[in-house]
Formats: C-alpha cells, structure tokens, sequence
C-alpha cells in the first residue's frame, strides 16, 4: 500500500508539471489550435492513469493499480535520475 501511494505521489507530481506547462502555454500562446490536440491526448492520458489507478486501488486491486501507475511513474524517475546524473557527474563544468 506504501508503493502504491508513493507511484500515485510520483504520477500527481508528473500531472502538476504537464498541467503548468500546459496552462502557461496558454498564457502565452504556445498552446494554439495547431497543437490543441496534441495537448487534449496528453492531459487526458494523465487523467487516465491517475484516475484508472484511483479507481483500481479503492477497488482493491493493488497489483493492477501498480502496474498501470508505473507506466507513468518509471519513465518520470528515469528521466529525474539521467539529470541528476547529468548534474553531478559533470562537476559543475558547463562549457
């Protein structure tokens, strides 16, 4: 139940980050008609695993809720940990 809660911590936090770059793109213009659908596909695929795994860990099934959350979270830890290695192993030099 606590990896199930730290995968729904990981997704939300994903989802917060699309959802501001979504709303600032708003705010400036990037988000248009040319790339509306793009976005639409995007936020409702958020939508769909954070609320599929909601739904799945109140029903009871931890291992299918799991499973749909590491879809998002593994690719999100992935990509925090290559910029921190990118961080750290580059001493600081960024020429």
């Amino acid at each position: 139940m606590v990896f199930h809660r730290i995968l729904l911590g990981i997704d939300a936090l994903v989802a917060l980050v699309f959802a501001w770059f979504f709303l600032e793109g708003l705010g400036d213009g990037t988000v248009s008609s040319f790339n509306g659908l793009l976005w639409f596909g995007t936020l409702a695929t958020l939508a769909v695993v954070l609320g599929g795994g909601i739904a799945l860990g109140r029903r009871g099934r931890i291992a299918a809720a799991n499973a749909l959350l590491l879809v998002l979270a593994l690719p999100a830890v992935g990509f925090v940990l290559f910029f921190m290695l990118l961080l750290v192993g580059s001493g600081g030099r960024w020429q």
